[in-house]
């Protein structure tokens, strides 16, 4: 199974759904494609909508780490949504949850991060 990365910007919040497996075959392209999101398209904030991804490596962590660093440079936060249960015992490991935010819902983490006129 190969990575599924939807990307859309909603008011300033880069939207990254992400289905399928997160390892190091992905990683860089994933890597790529957010960092010129971000650089672009005047993104401020991330909303990294996770509930479809069955699997991540070492590699996923490495590039969500490396994307949360790149909003925090710009001020911006980055919130975790819908996370799978595989994938949240990997993020409850990292400690990545100890600096990132998470919401239940991408709708709930859209509002947190002011852009609540959304409706998926």
């Amino acid at each position: 199974m190969s990575l599924s990365v939807d990307l859309e910007v909603i008011d300033e919040v880069l939207c990254l759904r992400l289905a399928g497996e997160l390892d190091h075959h992905a990683a860089e392209g994933l890597r790529e494609q957010a960092s010129e999101a971000i650089d672009n398209q005047g993104v401020r904030h991330i909303v990294l909508n996770l509930g479809e991804l069955a699997f991540m490596d070492s590699s996923g962590l490495g590039v969500i780490l490396g994307r949360y660093k790149h909003i925090k440079k710009k001020n911006g936060e980055m919130v975790v949504c819908s996370i799978s249960p595989a994938v949240q015992r990997l993020f409850d490991m990292s400690g990545l949850f100890k600096i990132m935010g998470t919401a239940s819902s991408e709708q709930e983490a859209l509002e947190r991060l002011g852009a609540a006129c959304y409706e998926k």
